[in-house]
C-alpha cells in the first residue's frame, strides 16, 4: 500500500513538472515572439486645407499678333525674341512693292468712276453735252425753217396758188421738227435714269472701298509695337517669303498673364470664383506664382482624352514675380477648403471597410483598431473630427510588408 502512494506521489511530480515546462515554454514564447515593425504619427491639431491639383496654359490677357496681309516676303526684322519694346518701335517691314502697285490701280479706278459719277450728274462728259447741244440748236433752226413754210404756203392757198394738200405737208413737217427738239432737251434735261444714277453712284463706293482695302494692305507691311509689351515669338526670318495670313510675331505684356487651367468633371462642384490659386512651372524650379479663380467653367468640353471644364485664373504677382512666359505648361493648385485648429491624422493611416473608417492605434504595443468620423481630406491630411484624442498613436504602415490587424504587437520605429 505504501509503494502504491509513493508511485502515485511520483506520477503526480512527473504530471506538475510537464505542465510547468508546457507554461515556461508558452511564457518564453510570448517574451521572444516578434514584434511587426510600424511607422506612426501623432494625432495633432492644425490648419487643414483641400487642394486639387491640375494642368493649365499660360497666356496673354491681351495678345497681339501680327499675320501677313499678302503674299511677300520679309524685307527686315527690326527686333529679336524676348526684346521689350515700346509703343510705336518699329517691330518689322514686308516687301511693300506688291502692295503699292494695289494702292496706284485703285486710286486709278476710283479716279475713273468718279468722273463717270460726275459726268452722269451732268447729263454726260463735256463732248456729249456739246454734241447733244449742237444737235438741238440745229433741231430749232430746222423747226423754224418748217414753220416759215408752213405760213407761206398758207398765205399762197388763201390766194390758191397752193393746194390744201401741200399746206398739210408742211404741217406735219412743222410737228416732227418740234417732237425732235423737245425730245433733245428733255435728253439735255434728264438723259440718265434713276436706276443708272445709283449704278454710278455704287460704282465710286466700290472704288473707295477697294482703295481703303489696298492702302490698309500697304499699311500692314510696316509693324509697329501698339504698346509696351515683350516681343515671345518671331516664327520668321529676314528674307523669309511669306504666305497670306501667315503669323509673323507675337507680343503682349508679360505683366498681364492668366493661365487657362483644365479641371476633370468630379473636381468642377468645388470650384468657386475668388479661391486661392498656386503656379508651379517646371522650367523655374523653386519658384511659384499666386493667383485666385476669375471665371469657372459654363460648359464641359473634350481635352484630350478628358471631359474637363475651363477656368481661367488671374495671376496676382505677375509683376512682381516676373518669369512665366506664354503658351507654357504649367501645374496650378486651387484650395477649395480649409479647417482651422482641427485634429488631423496622415492620409495613409486611414482605412475604409464597408463604407466605415478606421484607423490602427498603438496602445501598449499593440494595434487597436478605432472607428473614426472624418472630415476635409487633401492628399497627405484627413480631419478627424470624432474617435481620437489630441496625442493619440497611429499606425501608418508596416515595414516589413504584412497588413495591419487588431492586436497585432508592434515595435515602432521612428
Amino acid at each position: 500500500m505504501a509503494e502504491a502512494n509513493r508511485q502515485t506521489s511520483r506520477l503526480w511530480l512527473w504530471i506538475a513538472a510537464g505542465v510547468l515546462l508546457v507554461v515556461v515554454f508558452f511564457v518564453a514564447r510570448a517574451m521572444t515572439r516578434d514584434r511587426m515593425p510600424v511607422h506612426v504619427a501623432t494625432a495633432v491639431r492644425s490648419e487643414l486645407f483641400s487642394t486639387v491639383p491640375t494642368n493649365g496654359l499660360v497666356e496673354p490677357i491681351q495678345n497681339y499678333e501680327f499675320h501677313s496681309p499678302l503674299a511677300t516676303s520679309v524685307r527686315e526684322v527690326y527686333v529679336q525674341q524676348g526684346d521689350h519694346v515700346k509703343a510705336g518701335q518699329l517691330l518689322m517691314q514686308l516687301d511693300d512693292v506688291a502692295a503699292r502697285a494695289r494702292v496706284a490701280t485703285a486710286e486709278s479706278a476710283l479716279r475713273s468712276a468718279e468722273a463717270t459719277y460726275e459726268a452722269t450728274k451732268q447729263g454726260g462728259t463735256l463732248e456729249e453735252r456739246q454734241s447733244l447741244g449742237a444737235n438741238v440748236s440745229r433741231a430749232q433752226i430746222d423747226l423754224a425753217a418748217s414753220q416759215r413754210e408752213l405760213a407761206a404756203l398758207q398765205k399762197l392757198q388763201a390766194t390758191g396758188a397752193a393746194s390744201a394738200s401741200e399746206v398739210a405737208a408742211a404741217q406735219e413737217r412743222v410737228s416732227i421738227a418740234q417732237d425732235g427738239l423737245a425730245a433733245l432737251q428733255a435728253r439735255q434735261q434728264t438723259r440718265y435714269s434713276p436706276a443708272e444714277m445709283e449704278r454710278s453712284r455704287s460704282a465710286v463706293a466700290d472704288a473707295q472701298a477697294n482703295l481703303t482695302a489696298a492702302r490698309d494692305v500697304l499699311e500692314r507691311t510696316s509693324y509697329r509695337a501698339p504698346i509696351d509689351g515683350t516681343v515671345y515669338s518671331i516664327p520668321v526670318g529676314r528674307s523669309d517669303f511669306v504666305e497670306d495670313g501667315k503669323l509673323l510675331l507675337q507680343m503682349t505684356d508679360l505683366k498681364k498673364l492668366r493661365v487657362r487651367a483644365y479641371f476633370d468633371e468630379p473636381e468642377i462642384g468645388n470650384l468657386a470664383v475668388g479661391q486661392k490659386i498656386t503656379i508651379v512651372w517646371d522650367a523655374r524650379q523653386g519658384k511659384e506664382w499666386h493667383g485666385h479663380i476669375s471665371l469657372v467653367p459654363s460648359t464641359i468640353v473634350t481635352f484630350n482624352t478628358r471631359n474637363v471644364g475651363e477656368v481661367l485664373v488671374t495671376i496676382d504677382d505677375a509683376d512682381a514675380n516676373p518669369g512665366l512666359l506664354p503658351d507654357t505648361h504649367v501645374t496650378v493648385t486651387v484650395t477649395t477648403s480649409s479647417e482651422p485648429n482641427i485634429l488631423t491624422v496622415p492620409r495613409e493611416s486611414l482605412h475604409v471597410e464597408n463604407g466605415k473608417y478606421y484607423v490602427y492605434r498603438v496602445v501598449s504595443d499593440s494595434l487597436v483598431r478605432t472607428p473614426v468620423t472624418t472630415g476635409t481630406i487633401n492628399l497627405t491630411q484627413v480631419a478627424i473630427t470624432a474617435g481620437l484624442k489630441d496625442g493619440d498613436v497611429v499606425a501608418t504602415s508596416s515595414l516589413n510588408g504584412l497588413p495591419l490587424e487588431e492586436g497585432v504587437p508592434v515595435k515602432v520605429v521612428r
